[in-house]
């Protein structure tokens, strides 16, 4: 197979296969930041979710 007989429809969609893959690794990565800065934030949220309970059991509303 000669190099220059690849067809040009070909080469497109190569090209549009390697955008697609570039993309959904842009997208895997933005949820995956998203998951890691939840876990970072944990930890402080489970604090923040005390404060209220204990709050909230000392003023008798639970």
């Amino acid at each position: 197979m000669n190099r220059a007989e690849i067809d040009t429809d070909d080469l497109l969609k190569i090209v549009l296969l390697l955008v697609v893959v570039w993309l959904l690794l842009e997208i895997v990565g933005a949820v995956l930041e998203v998951a890691f800065w939840l876990l970072d934030a944990l930890p402080t949220l489970i604090g923040i979710a005390l404060v209220v309970v204990i709050a909230l059991h000392l003023t008798d509303r639970i």
